[in-house]
């Protein structure tokens, strides 16, 4: 089953060196969630062959330009694309009203309902549940209010030991073996330890935008699969990233090893650097398992 991060967007502030700013998309299973979405946006979802209207639920961080001016213009896309199914649009204060004069003001009517759910941005808070995934906010320190989101694979059923279950054992037997029950066959109990395995594991993603280096959010995400954290600058301009509340590639590196993370996607480059080379190498020292967010790339956590 599926679970991998599109890159859209790495830069910060501005499109730079061919760099879009930030926005991904996170399939699970074939569902669509995008995060924060900056200029050009669409452009890149078209770019990369991502259907725009299959993305069931956006999520923004905050509200600086380069994380959410792109999604005016993929709003009206959806709709001129025909879009009818409601789009569930997680964002702080203030977005809603946003969209809201925009449509007013150039006498726009979409065809699809939003539906508008104001973020969390001082506790780690669950926001967003489907059948596919449960979505928390992850609090973080930035010059205006700010989450990051922890997307975490809803549990699985167990998994039917195929060559011991009786070939004629009901539909409603094998469906209760797969939810961890015994099942009833001929008058006999079929435990379910004796038919079934756990599941695969639950694959968990954990998007910590603009912050300064904040050790606190090291227990919230805690063992993720994939982490990605803004890298803006190198340590060289660390005391450059503490006055604009944003991190260095070092500090990204040390939460990713303190939170325990399987791999580390660094991004939001500032444009002083056209060569990300120092960005990655200087977490690599921290933290091996680390990788530059490059658009277009794609990156897959296994079951």
């Amino acid at each position: 089953m599926v679970f991998e991060l599109t890159i859209l967007g790495t830069n910060a502030a501005i499109p730079a060196y061919g760099r879009f700013p930030t926005s991904q998309v996170l399939c699970v299973n074939h569902r669509y969630y995008l995060i924060d979405c900056g200029e050009g946006t669409q452009i890149q979802l078209f770019r990369y062959k991502i259907k725009i209207n299959k993305i069931h639920a956006i999520f923004i961080s905050h509200l600086h330009g380069d994380h959410y001016l792109g999604l005016m213009g993929l709003l009206n896309t959806m709709n001129l694309r025909g879009r009818t199914e409601p789009l569930y649009l997680h964002a702080p204060k203030g977005l809603q009203e946003i969209i809201t004069v925009q449509l007013k003001y150039s006498y726009s009517v979409l065809g699809y309902p939003i539906y508008f759910i104001e973020t969390n941005q001082e506790e780690s808070v669950l926001i967003f549940e489907d059948e596919k995934v449960t979505v928390h906010t992850i609090p973080l320190l930035h010059r205006i209010p700010c989450c990051g989101f922890l997307f975490r694979e809803k549990a699985k059923d167990r998994n039917l030991m195929k060559e011991k279950i009786p070939t004629d054992l009901s539909i409603a037997g094998r469906i209760a073996l797969k939810k961890g029950e015994d099942a009833i066959y001929q008058d006999k109990i079929l435990k379910n330890e004796d038919y079934t395995y756990l599941p695969n594991k639950r694959r968990s993603y954990a998007f910590c935008s603009d912050t300064i280096y904040l050790p606190s959010l090291v227990e919230t995400i805690k063992n993720v699969d994939l982490l990605y954290h803004e890298a803006t600058f190198t340590h060289v301009h660390e005391k450059r990233a503490a006055q604009t509340f944003h991190s260095t590639g070092e500090q990204a590196a040390k939460i990713a090893q303190q939170a325990d993370v399987k791999r580390l996607v660094l991004g939001h480059f500032s444009t002083r650097y056209h060569d990300l080379t120092p960005l990655l190498e200087e977490a690599k020292t921290v933290f091996p398992n680390s990788f530059l967010a490059i658009e277009g790339e794609t990156f897959s956590v296994d079951e």
